[in-house]
């Protein structure tokens, strides 16, 4: 019961300095949705599929704020799902913070950040050109290049009327804020109970395959995902190729938050997939050619 009532105030502290942050962020999309809603509809009917470079590096913003952003456009069919993954592909979350507190690896996070970005440009331009008519609608989701089917604002009128902007995103910060905070407690529970010590171990005897358990780590959506495997980088006990693979899965809050905005479970379960997949399959790659040339 104490262990319990530890890690549940750990991950209410934890979750709560979210708030404020989570709170901007929703009222950011509030206002695009009510103020420019029109007009992101027009550009992206003539340019939607190109929306991976600027998710990209939008992506890299320290903190996990965009992907939640990045997560509810999509859920409103705004942006594609080739914009969507690369917004997740980029994104490191609580990463770059630390790496920037260590002068010594400051060259290993521009490698980072210059990795994290060419590969989520590239898979999204896949996504949303190559593979495009090979997916179907069901799965792929998101926007299909047609005006009159996005509607991201219309879901914020009820009654003929509209809530005021901070009343919308206050509603929309308190239902992630409980989303959240029951991953957090249970993602806390399962490291005190197994340990810290016994997952880096379990890490270091993976081989070759360090970095596809790396990427499942990363999927639980919480900040202490990318905490725990950029410390594990630090003392050692992981591999680059591994931290890229998880660094490039982990986006944050964007999943939950995709699952609790997204009414299609098929589409939050293969784009849960994916991004597994994709940062997975960086990181295998990685050690595939650190293995053959270096």
């Amino acid at each position: 019961m104490e262990l319990f009532l530890e890690v549940l105030e750990e991950s209410l502290h934890d979750t709560v300095k979210m708030l404020p942050f989570l709170f901007a962020a929703y009222l950011f999309i509030e206002y695009v949705e009510r103020r420019h809603g029109e007009r992101i509809e027009r550009v992206l009917a003539h340019g939607g599929r190109w929306g991976a470079v600027p998710g990209a590096v939008l992506g890299c913003v320290p903190q996990c704020g965009f992907s939640a952003v990045a997560s509810n456009f999509y859920a409103s069919r705004v942006i594609t799902l080739g914009t969507l993954m690369a917004v997740y592909l980029a994104t490191s979350d609580e990463a770059i913070p630390l790496l920037l507190s260590m002068p010594a690896y400051w060259d290993k996070l521009v490698l980072l950040l210059g990795i994290k970005v060419i590969y989520a440009v590239v898979f999204g331009f896949v996504l949303d050109f190559a593979l495009r008519p090979l997916l179907p609608k069901s799965l792929r989701g998101g926007y299909t290049g047609h005006a009159d089917e996005v509607d991201c604002h219309e879901t914020h009128e009820e009654g003929g009327h509209q809530h005021p902007l901070w009343r919308a995103a206050l509603r929309h910060t308190v239902e992630i804020f409980l989303f959240i905070f029951v991953f957090s407690l249970a993602f806390g529970l399962l490291v005190e109970g197994v340990g810290e010590e016994v997952i880096s171990d379990a890490l270091g005897r993976m081989g070759f395959f360090q970095p596809v358990f790396a990427a499942a780590v990363a999927l639980i959506p919480n900040c202490a995902a990318s905490v725990l495997l950029t410390q594990m980088y630090l003392e050692g006990a992981l591999r680059f190729s591994s931290l890229v693979a998880g660094l490039c899965t982990g986006a944050g809050v964007g999943l939950a938050v995709l699952w609790r905005a997204n009414p299609s479970w098929k589409q939050n379960l293969f784009v849960t997939g994916l991004t597994w997949a994709a940062g997975a399959l960086l990181g295998v790659g990685m050690q595939i050619v650190i293995a053959l040339f270096v």
